[in-house]
């Protein structure tokens, strides 16, 4: 609400004019786009910036948008700005927090290392929005000024890196981290589905002991939920924010407290436990916290580029593959062989994952630029911890969604493996010793017979045999049984 100033006209957003208008600032005047909010500063990025496709992401604005909100009710609080000066400044904000001014945030990532031309670009839209809400001429600056008002207290060296972390903190909550509590959810019930279905287990690409269908999902459960954690707990190195510090951490043209003041109404606004940086010049200087929450995001993808890499594997075939799993058939999967499906989701979380480690690579030398009293390479690493949520995000709902929720198990295959596993000799190596075994199972491969022939061939009584080499107790040697295997291979 605006209160005690001037009229306060209900204008839309939006402006009906074509050609240019003259803006300027301190190097003088520009043209810029009669149709749009932004002033010279953002005009001139425009023009020397124009480089790729890649744009600064938006959540960096709706940021943008809490950051001007907290100080101008900072400000106007502390009589700094009239009331309904801040209060009319606040309303803007409200509009580029909501995404409604997102057209007018059109610069590129390739820009000064330091976020200024972001800073102002949201400094210039705020203020031609909030005189165009007076009845004013755009590009006055009167009387809402884009430096002197919007930008009161601030510089782009603090808002900048504080724009970055609010706004990974907001993609990590409401994004990624539902998006695998979702993944873990499903993996989950798949796990304890199949808990007692008997599988032959493989080490170096090579027939293994056996384990249950259950207990290999299990650890792709414990991977999810494992990398949950980890980012979690780095994630929450973002909730210090260098607001206060301006230039260089010194706090100079901000009065004392006005970070951690601001600090607080951020943490009102987004109902998020963000502070001040008790270190502004560490805060600055590095995007340490921001490196540590993208290793994280490389180490997650690390854990989903096994989980799909098996799904991969294990869905092979169909005739001439592993083909453990049926695994959804989504869309045709060739131009030229008819009836070919192929594991595409599983591809497409492999290429992610390829390019969230590559994303890292990039933030991990840009976070070690950081020259002195601040880091210039702050929107490579903001794009890049932002596409790399975003992508990972989408893609393990998909992954979810018509991969994991749709897989089955090939029944047949299973327990024809079981049948003829060899390396469930492992269990008879402590009962006849590990060289008799081993001739056992040489002879099972080499005359192509079950183990159990092979074993009976060799001397073994079959009481014996049934009694240790019992495939589901083999999968938990821990628990006592009856010697008879409950072994099933439907789920």
């Amino acid at each position: 609400m605006v209160r005690n100033g001037p009229r306060i006209q209900d204008v839309p957003i939006g402006l009906d004019a074509t050609g240019t208008r003259t803006e300027s600032d301190s190097l003088g005047e520009i043209e810029v786009p009669a149709d749009h909010y932004w002033g010279a500063q953002t005009q001139r990025s425009l023009i020397h910036f124009s480089i790729g496709d890649d744009r600064m992401p938006k959540a960096v604005y709706h940021a943008y948008g809490y950051i001007k909100k907290a100080a101008a009710h900072v400000n106007g609080r502390a009589g700094r700005l009239p009331r309904w000066k801040a209060d009319l400044i606040a309303r803007v904000a409200d509009e580029v927090i909501d995404g409604r001014l997102d057209p007018e945030f059109p610069l590129y990532v390739w820009q000064t290392g330091s976020g200024t031309q972001s800073n102002m670009n949201v400094n210039e839209v705020i203020s031609n929005r909030a005189i165009q809400l007076l009845g004013g001429r755009l590009g006055s600056k009167d009387p809402v000024h884009p430096n002197d008002h919007v930008n009161m207290g601030q510089s782009s060296n603090d808002t900048f890196v504080t724009a970055m972390h609010i706004a990974v903190v907001q993609a990590l909550e409401t994004r990624l981290l539902p998006a695998l509590s979702r993944l873990a959810d499903a993996a989950g019930r798949k796990s304890r589905e199949w808990a007692h279905v008997v599988k032959v287990g493989r080490t170096h690409l090579e027939d293994a002991t056996p384990l249950t269908v259950g207990q290999e999902w299990s650890g792709y459960v414990a991977q999810i939920e494992d990398a949950t954690e980890h980012l979690k707990t780095t994630a929450r190195g973002l909730d210090r924010l260098a607001i206060g510090g301006t230039a260089v951490g010194t706090g100079l043209n901000a009065p004392p407290g006005f970070g951690d003041e601001v600090a607080r109404e951020i943490a009102r606004l987004t109902r998020h436990a963000f502070t001040g940086a008790p270190n502004r010049f560490a805060a600055q200087a590095s995007c340490d916290p921001l490196v540590r929450v993208s290793a994280a995001l490389r180490a997650l993808a690390v854990s989903l580029f096994k989980f799909a890499n098996d799904m991969r594997w294990l869905g092979s075939g169909p005739r001439t593959g592993l083909h453990e799993l049926d695994l959804p058939s989504n869309e045709p999967g060739s131009s030229i062989m008819p009836g070919k499906v192929n594991p595409t989701q599983a591809e497409a979380m492999l290429m992610v994952a390829v390019q969230v480690i590559a994303d890292d690579g990039a933030v991990s030398m840009a976070g070690a630029e950081g020259n002195f009293e601040l880091n210039a390479f702050r929107p490579l690493i903001i794009n890049n911890v932002l596409h790399s949520i975003r992508i990972l995000s989408d893609m393990i709902d998909h992954f979810r969604e018509y991969l994991v929720e749709g897989v089955r198990l090939n029944t047949s295959k299973l327990e024809s493996d079981v049948e003829r596993s060899v390396m469930m000799v492992t269990a008879l190596s402590p009962v006849i010793g590990y060289d008799e075994s081993a001739r056992i199972a040489h002879r099972a491969i080499a005359d192509d017979l079950t183990l159990k022939e092979a074993a009976m061939r060799s001397g073994v009584d079959e009481r014996l045999f049934d009694r240790v080499v019992d495939p589901e107790r083999l999968t938990r040697p821990g628990v006592a049984g009856d010697g008879r295997s409950r072994r099933r291979t439907g789920g």
